[in-house]
């Protein structure tokens, strides 16, 4: 019924962890290689469903996904908006930023040094916790945040390149399902 990799499957997804298609570790993509199987899919979604785990496939890339209570709604609303600020700040670095880019620490701070708007961002960034000293400290607590969520993954580690994942498309995803009806698009508060 279910397969010889079931358990590392699970224990990665229940952390949050995307399994992507692109990633550059042999184990995610033997893993992504697995569910990519329809029939294997469809088992493993049966499977954990029974646990309260929902298996979901995105745009090349798997997660687990569960129904929530409203407390925890407001914590996951809460996280969306710091997302939806991170995808920003990488749209402002670099408009092309998007799955397969590359990208180092340095090239994003070195972009930080003339251009205000990034630095703006940048500063935005602290209420979620991307709060350092310099820009450097900054951009590198900002790659951690998305390399443990598996937007990003360490590429090369001699010139510090990163990738970005197939995951990445959960994040605009998020943002593209936002939908601002146009009588009210325009409209100023009172």
């Amino acid at each position: 019924m279910t397969t010889k990799y079931t358990s590392e499957i699970f224990e990665l997804l229940r952390r949050g962890q995307f399994i992507c298609s692109n990633s550059p570790g042999n184990e995610i993509q033997t893993l992504y290689n697995v569910l990519e199987d329809q029939h294997t899919f469809e088992e493993l979604q049966d499977y954990f469903l029974q646990i309260n785990y929902k298996l979901e496939y995105g745009n090349e890339y798997f997660y687990f996904s569960r129904a929530e209570k409203t407390a925890d709604l407001d914590r996951k609303l809460g996280k969306a908006f710091g997302w939806i600020d991170i995808l920003d700040f990488l749209k402002t670095f670099d408009s092309s930023f998007d799955i397969g880019f590359r990208f180092t620490p340095a090239e994003i701070v070195n972009q930080l040094k003339n251009n205000a708007d990034l630095k703006g961002k940048l500063d935005s960034l602290k209420r979620i916790g991307v709060e350092k000293k310099n820009h450097s400290e900054r951009v590198k607590k900002l790659i951690e945040k998305l390399e443990k969520d598996n937007f990003v993954a360490l590429e090369n580690e001699i010139t510090e390149t990163y990738k970005v994942l197939t995951s990445f498309n959960y994040l605009k995803e998020l943002v593209t399902s936002i939908n601002i009806p146009e009588e009210i698009e325009n409209e100023i508060p009172e």
